[in-house]
């Protein structure tokens, strides 16, 4: 198992400078991760960081809460795509799913993928505020709404992927070609891979590198 390309090595804290993203960049190309994830304002550094290699730029959207107008989702989304990005990590809207305002979730969703129909759109859940009948209500809206993967966390909330969480998002998509994301506490290789064999087919993590070498991952990483 090729761990190295399941993962998006990724750098989301506030306190991140430039040279921390530089810094991931590089740790990304050694290692032939998959991609970096980055916070949007940071998408045309790594992108000219990442030049002429495999590694390709994610950028996060409506991070970490999910809470932010659709329109401005929108317009964070095109710029990060203007700026380089090759994927999105966009939140739902959890207030909306838990107003039961599915209408509003879904279109959400539909805008921000609506300008970005070539690029991959992964949808972060924030499975540790909902209930599992609200998982699966989300996973389906997600792919209704044109997902390309689900994605269980943004690693800021109370907690982040459990097992249970990808059978459950797994139980949705086992009729279409919808992708899982686990991300929010996989920080060694134990655990790296019992996610790959529970569905996961991308892994979310600060702790690449550790998931990749069998060290010991830095306390209270990502």
């Amino acid at each position: 198992m090729a761990l190295n390309k399941y993962i998006d090595h990724t750098l989301l804290k506030a306190t991140a400078t430039e040279q921390d993203i530089i810094n991931l960049c590089n740790e990304a190309k050694t290692h032939h991760f998959f991609s970096v994830c980055v916070n949007s304002c940071y998408v045309s550094l790594a992108k000219a960081e990442l030049e002429n290699s495999n590694v390709k730029v994610c950028s996060v959207i409506g991070f970490p809460l999910g809470a932010m107008s659709t329109k401005a989702k929108v317009e964070e989304t095109k710029q990060a795509l203007k700026d380089g990005a090759d994927e999105i990590d966009m939140v739902l809207n959890i207030g909306f799913l838990k107003s039961k305002n599915f209408d509003g979730v879904w279109k959400d969703i539909e805008a921000v993928k609506k300008v970005m129909p070539h690029n991959t759109l992964k949808v972060i859940l924030e499975t540790c505020y909902l209930e599992e009948i609200e998982i699966i209500k989300a996973s389906e809206l997600a792919i209704n709404s044109g997902a390309d993967f689900i994605k269980t966390s943004t690693g800021f909330g109370t907690s982040g992927a459990t097992l249970n969480d990808i059978k459950l998002m797994k139980s949705v998509i086992k009729k279409c070609n919808v992708k899982i994301k686990a991300s929010g506490g996989i920080r060694d290789t134990k655990t790296a891979k019992a996610y790959i064999e529970a569905g996961a087919e991308r892994i979310g993590t600060s702790n690449g590198i550790a998931i990749v070498t069998g060290q010991k991952a830095e306390e209270g990483n990502y």
